[in-house]
C-alpha cells in the first residue's frame, strides 16, 4: 500500500465518488467526504456505505461554490481529488448557470484554496470536452468542442485548473475518463436506463439516438485511475485520458444489455431524450496511452469481454429490489 495521505473527496456522495471514497478508506487513508449540505443530512451513496467505512469518514456538508466553506475541507488535506460537478448534459440545455457557478467557480475555489495550502489537486474532467471525435482513438491533444453548455463548463473548469499549476506552480493533474458506468449511476445515463426500464418489465423500451458511439469504463477502473494519478509525481500538470479503448453504438449496448438479463426488447425513439443535433457528441474512444505511460493504470474491464463483465455486474447491482426500487425508471431523469 502507499503510504497513508490525508484526503478531501469532493463529490463524494455521487456515483463515482462514492466508490472512489470508499475504495480510499479501505486502502489505509484518512478522507474527509465532502458532500453538498441538505438539510435531509443526506451524504447520498454514503448513506448506503458498509458502517466500517462510515465510521471512518470525516463527513464535510458543504457547497463547493462557496469559497469559504472550500478553504475550510481544503485546509489540512495533503490530496484533493475534485469530482463535485454538475454532470446532466439536458440539464445544463435548462440551467446553463448553474454548471458556470459549479463546475467553473467551483474549481476556481479548489485550486485557490490548493495554492493557500500546499494540497496537490486530481481534476475530473470528462470526455465530453472532445466533442464528437475528429480523429481516434482520441487523444489528449484532440481539440476541445463545447456541444453542450455541460462541456463547455467542463473544459473552462479544465483550463482553470491548470492555469493554477502554470501560474503559481500548484501541483494538479486533469483526469479525464470517458463515460463511467456500474453501480449507483443515476438513471439519466444510459446504461442505467436501458436495465432499469428492463428490470421494471418494459420490453419497448424508450431512448434517445441509438447511433452514437461511446467509450465507457466500468467504475472501478475509473476509481483505480484517480488513485494512480493521486500517486504519481509524473502526472502533476498532466491530462490524462482513462478509457476502456473499446467503442460500442448504443444500439448494440441495448442489445449486450438485453442479452446479459435474457429479455427480448425493442426501442422506441423519445423525443425528449435527443440531444439538439449539433450538440450530440456522434463517437467517443480513448487513447489512454499517456495515462498507461506515466502512471501503469490499465483497465480490467477493456474489450468486448471487459464491457459484458462491466455491464452483468452492473445489471446485478440495479435488479436487486431494494437498489431497482431507489429509482424512477417509468421517468425520463433529466
Amino acid at each position: 500500500m502507499s503510504s497513508k495521505k490525508r484526503i478531501l473527496v469532493t463529490g463524494s456522495d455521487g456515483f463515482i465518488g462514492s466508490h472512489l471514497t470508499e475504495h480510499l478508506v479501505r486502502a489505509g487513508h484518512d478522507v474527509r467526504a465532502f458532500v453538498l449540505y441538505n438539510s435531509f443530512n443526506s451524504w447520498g451513496w454514503l448513506d448506503h456505505a458498509a458502517r466500517d467505512v462510515q465510521s471512518s469518514l470525516d463527513i464535510f456538508a458543504g457547497d463547493i461554490r462557496d469559497p469559504n466553506g472550500v478553504r475550510k475541507a481544503v485546509a489540512d488535506r495533503d490530496v484533493v481529488l475534485h469530482l463535485a460537478a454538475l454532470i446532466a448534459i439536458p440539464y445544463s440545455y435548462h440551467s446553463p448557470d448553474t454548471y458556470v457557478d459549479t463546475n467553473i467557480k467551483g474549481t476556481l475555489n479548489v485550486v485557490q484554496a490548493a495554492r493557500d495550502s500546499g494540497a496537490r489537486v486530481v481534476h475530473t474532467s470528462t470526455s465530453e470536452v472532445y466533442g464528437t471525435a475528429l480523429t481516434v482513438p482520441i487523444s489528449e491533444t484532440h481539440p476541445l468542442q463545447g456541444q453542450s453548455p455541460y462541456s463547455a463548463s467542463k473544459i473552462g473548469a479544465d483550463q482553470i485548473a491548470l492555469s493554477f499549476h502554470l501560474s503559481f506552480g500548484t501541483p494538479v493533474s486533469v483526469l479525464r475518463p470517458f463515460n463511467t458506468y456500474g453501480p449507483r449511476q443515476s438513471a439519466r445515463a444510459v446504461i442505467p436506463s436501458i436495465v432499469t426500464q428492463i428490470a421494471n418489465g418494459r420490453r419497448a423500451i424508450k431512448l434517445g439516438s441509438l447511433h452514437p458511439t461511446r467509450d465507457f469504463n466500468y467504475v472501478t477502473d475509473t476509481v483505480r485511475a484517480f488513485e494512480a494519478v493521486m500517486e504519481s509525481d509524473a502526472a502533476v500538470g498532466q491530462v490524462l485520458n482513462a478509457g476502456s479503448g473499446f467503442e460500442i453504438s448504443i444500439a448494440d449496448t441495448v442489445k449486450v444489455i438485453a442479452e446479459t438479463m435474457g429479455i427480448d426488447v425493442r426501442v422506441e425513439t423519445d423525443e425528449q431524450r435527443l440531444r439538439p443535433e449539433k450538440s450530440e457528441v456522434e463517437r467517443l474512444l480513448a487513447d489512454a496511452g499517456r495515462l498507461r505511460a506515466l502512471t501503469g493504470w490499465a483497465p480490467e474491464y477493456g474489450g468486448p469481454d471487459g464491457f459484458r463483465r462491466g455491464i452483468a455486474k452492473t445489471v446485478q447491482w440495479f435488479t436487486e429490489p431494494a437498489n431497482l426500487a431507489r429509482y424512477k425508471a417509468d421517468l425520463y431523469n433529466v
